[in-house]
């Protein structure tokens, strides 16, 4: 494991692999690294020849975070996760993954630095633009009820919703954040959202989006409308266990796919000076 001071938070991060192209996978909002591979969303499993970087978001998992909300949005954890990049692989185009909360961070990511992918991989994408708010005001209600209750209401609250059809026989696991701060990044997700649409047509590289069902928190309507959007893109839905079991035999044939068509191309990456952090 690694670690990297950015913007007054210590994250932590572990890279496997000696050799390949990069890999970078993220997690979902209150989830980490080794949460999502209990839960069965760790993709970079199927890969062979690749290094694989896992990294914790900022509150989350094994880093530390920060007081004010605002770092937790998503256009802010873009941000820590270029500067990681460019600490780990300066110059290099990479792939990126990650469910929830880690597309909403690629996206903007992607924004921001154009040519630091190769390819992009929208795991159940959350609530956005029009849906948002209504999700936001969850996330405050939740804040508050931690606040004043502790996390275990809070867990018990999220025992009596019902789980996604493709998530029946997924384990139960807690939050992986602090209870002290658990509030704190919360309210950092209420104030998040996508890229506004007109931009995301500027995202070109090739993009694979695995959706599922029957999640009012991750709708199929953000999925579909991404997959309208972007204009290099195809989108999976899984409705069962089952179709949720094939996304990593899916990743790893987009990965491949997209380092094959970047090497036929001849595009080579442009290397930047390190961000400040």
């Amino acid at each position: 494991m690694s670690t990297l001071r950015i913007r007054g938070a210590t994250l932590d991060f572990d890279v496997t692999g000696d050799d390949g192209p990069l890999v970078v996978q993220l997690h979902g909002l209150m989830s980490s690294r080794s949460r999502d591979s209990h839960l069965g969303l760790d993709l970079g499993r199927a890969l062979r020849d690749h290094r694989i970087l896992r990294i914790d978001a900022r509150g989350h998992g094994g880093s530390t975070g920060t007081e004010d909300p605002l770092d937790y949005r998503w256009d802010n954890l873009a941000d820590d996760l270029l500067a990681v990049l460019d600490a780990v692989a300066p110059g290099e185009a990479v792939h990126g993954v990650g469910p929830s909360m880690g597309t909403g961070t690629m996206l903007h990511a992607a924004l921001k630095d154009p040519v630091r992918f190769a390819s992009l991989t929208l795991m159940v994408p959350p609530t956005a633009w029009g849906t948002r708010r209504a999700q936001a005001e969850v996330y405050r209600t939740n804040a508050e009820l931690i606040e004043r209750h502790g996390v275990e209401a809070f867990v018990k609250l999220g025992s009596t919703t019902p789980v996604p059809p493709a998530l029946a026989d997924a384990p139960e696991s807690l939050p992986a954040v602090d209870e002290t701060l658990l509030p704190t990044v919360l309210r950092g997700a209420a104030a998040a959202d996508l890229p506004p649409k007109e931009e995301l047509a500027r995202i070109d590289v090739p993009t694979l989006i695995l959706a599922w069902t029957g999640d009012p928190t991750h709708p199929l309507r953000t999925a579909t409308r991404l997959n309208e959007l972007l204009p290099n893109s195809r989108l999976i839905v899984a409705r069962t266990p089952y179709g949720v079991m094939a996304w990593p035999g899916l990743f790893a044939e987009h990965v491949i796919t997209a380092g094959v068509e970047l090497t036929a191309t001849g595009s080579i990456p442009v290397v930047r000076e390190p961000r400040a952090s």
